[in-house]
C-alpha cells in the first residue's frame, strides 16, 4: 500500500558493500570492514543487531563530521554527520538538533541503546530527505535556510526521534503508522519547543530559494499541526487500520490529529502522568511490536484512570470538537432592597449600588464531547472559573453582581488542542474593532516611510 511504510522483525544484519573508490558509505549499524579491492573499487562491511531493517547510502562527495552525545543519566552516543559541502555551515545545527532529540527522548521515555547514529543530508533534489531507518535517518536542508524558521531543526529531530518510536519500539505501521508517527510527531513538537521555543513563520519565494521570516508571527505549541488537522478533522476514524484511510487525508489523522489529542491528554492529565505512561509503554514494548490497545491500557494504568472518555471521541470516532462563547451580556437591574432616602440623593452613591445581571452561554457546535473550563471576568477584577461536562447542546450562567462582565472565555488554558476554531472561544463586551486595522496599517506605514527615505536618498 503506497499510503503506509514497512514492518518486520528484528533480526541482525551483517552486511558487505562494494562502491567505486572514492566514495563514502553510510549504514546501519557499525562500520567493521573498509577495504581498497583489487580492481579498484571499496568494500565496506556493516554489522548491526536488534534492529528491523537496514540501509545504506554513498557518495564521493560527503564531508563527514563526527561528534559524540554525552548526558550524565543517558549512555553516550557516537554522531556521524554526513554532508552536502555546501551546507557545511549548518554542520553544527544539525549535530545540536540530533543530541536535543537523544537527550529529551532518552530523559522522557528511555534511552538510546545503540551508541551510535548516522545522519544524512541527501542531495539536492533527490527526495529522499525526512526518512527513518535503524541508526540511520536522513534529514534535509536548504543553502539558504535562517534560524529561527524550524528547518533543519524540525525535520532532524523528528527523524532522530523515530529511532525510539519506530526503531526500539516496532509497531505495525502498515495498519497503526499513528503509534510511531503520531507519537514522534508529538514529541517533536515538544522537544522543538523546549530546546528552541516558538517557532517563526516562514515562506520561500522563487521556487523555494529565497526564504523570509515573519518575526510577527510565531507559533505557539498550542497550535502546532493544528491547520493541517482542520483541513480532515472528520476525514477518517483513527482507530481505521492505516492502509484505509483516505489517501489525502491519512497524514493529517496519523501525524496531526495525534500530535494535537496527545497534547490534549497531556493537558487533561498533567505532563507527569503522561511522560511516565508513555515511558512505561517504552520500556515494556522495547523491541516488540505492539498494537493501540497496549498503548492506551498502559496510559490508564499508569494514570489509574478508565480513559474511555477521551479515546472514544477522539481515536474510536471521528468526532469535531469546537466550543464557542454564544452569548456574554451584562446589564444594569435594580438592587434589592431599593436604597434609602438619604442614599437616592447621592448620586454616587447611586452609581456604586448599580447592581448588574449578567448571562454567559456556552454551546458546543460539534459532536465531540469533553470537560472544558470557562473563564468569566468582571470590570472590577474578580474572576470566575466554572466546570463543565460539555454533554448537552449548550449551558447558561446566570451572575447577578455590582460589577459589569467584563468576557467569558471557554478553555481559557488551551487544554483542548482539537478545538477546530479558536476564534469562537472568547467574546469581550468591550469591542476592539479597530485594533487589527490600527496595528497593520501603522507597521505598513513604517515600511512606506522607510521605502521613502531610500528613494530619497537615490535620487
Amino acid at each position: 500500500h503506497s499510503s503506509t511504510e514497512f514492518y518486520s522483525d528484528y533480526g541482525i544484519y551483517d552486511v558487505t558493500i562494494t562502491v567505486p573508490n572514492g566514495y563514502m558509505v553510510g549504514a546501519t549499524g557499525v562500520q567493521r570492514e573498509k577495504q581498497k579491492q583489487k580492481d579498484g573499487t571499496l568494500r565496506y562491511r556493516f554489522y548491526q543487531a536488534d534492529v528491523h531493517d537496514f540501509a545504506w547510502v554513498a557518495s564521493p562527495v560527503f564531508i563527514e563530521v563526527n561528534d559524540r552525545f554525552t548526558h550524565p543519566k543517558l549512555p553516550p552516543v557516537n554522531i556521524r554527520l554526513l554532508l552536502q559541502p555546501e551546507h557545511r555551515r549548518q554542520a553544527e545545527r544539525i549535530l545540536r538538533a540530533t543530541k536535543a532529540a537523544l537527550e529529551n527522548y532518552g530523559l522522557w521515555y528511555g534511552p538510546y541503546p545503540y551508541g551510535h547514529i548516522t545522519v544524512v543530508d541527501p542531495a539536492y533534489g533527490s527526495r529522499t530527505g525526512g526518512m527513518e531507518y535503524p541508526t540511520l535517518f536522513t534529514a534535509g536542508t536548504r543553502f539558504w535556510n535562517p534560524y529561527g524558521g524550524g528547518s533543519p531543526e524540525g525535520v532532524t529531530v523528528h527523524e532522530a526521534g523515530h529511532q525510539f518510536w519506530y526503531g526500539i519500539v516496532g509497531n505495525n505501521e502498515f495498519e497503526d503508522a499513528w503509534l510511531d508517527e503520531g507519537l514522534n510527531t508529538f514529541s517533536t513538537g515538544r522537544v522543538m519547543f523546549t530546546v528552541y521555543g516558538p517557532t517563526t513563520y516562514m515562506r520561500r519565494y522563487f521556487r523555494g530559494f529565497l526564504p523570509y521570516l515573519f518575526r510577527g508571527i510565531q507559533t505557539e505549541r498550542v497550535n502546532y499541526r493544528r491547520s493541517s488537522y482542520r483541513r480532515g478533522a472528520r476525514s477518517d476514524v483513527p482507530a481505521t487500520p492505516s492502509y484505509r484511510y483516505f489517501p489525502e487525508t491519512g497524514r493529517i489523522i496519523t501525524y496531526s490529529k495525534t500530535a494535537l489529542w496527545l497534547y490534549t491528554l497531556e493537558k487533561y492529565l498533567g505532563w507527569d502522568v503522561l511522560q511516565k505512561g508513555m515511558s512505561a509503554y517504552f520500556h515494556r514494548y522495547a523491541f516488540k511490536h505492539p498494537h493501540p490497545e497496549d498503548f492506551i491500557h498502559t496510559l490508564e494504568e499508569v494514570s489509574g484512570q478508565d480513559l474511555t472518555w477521551f479515546f472514544k471521541p477522539v481515536f474510536y470516532d471521528n468526532a469535531v470538537f469546537d466550543y464557542e462563547v454564544w452569548i456574554a451580556s451584562s446589564y444594569p437591574v435594580p438592587k434589592f432592597p431599593p436604597p434609602s432616602e438619604s442614599e437616592s440623593k447621592s448620586e454616587n452613591n447611586n452609581k456604586e449600588k448599580r447592581h448588574y445581571r449578567s448571562h454567559v452561554v456556552i454551546r458546543r457546535n460539534g459532536d465531540g464531547i469533553i470537560p472544558v473550563t470557562i473563564e468569566v471576568g468582571f470590570e472590577d477584577g474578580q474572576v470566575i472559573r466554572e466546570h463543565w461536562d460539555g454533554k448537552n447542546p449548550w449551558v447558561m450562567y446566570r451572575y447577578e453582581r455590582p460589577a459589569r462582565l467584563a468576557y467569558a472565555i471557554v478553555d481559557p488554558d488551551e487544554k483542548l488542542a482539537l478545538d477546530i476554531n479558536f476564534t469562537n472561544n472568547s467574546r469581550s463586551l468591550k469591542p476592539r474593532t479597530n485594533f487589527a486595522a490600527t496595528k497593520w496599517a501603522t507597521r505598513w506605514l513604517v515600511w512606506f516611510q522607510h521605502l521613502l527615505l531610500v528613494l530619497t536618498n537615490l535620487f
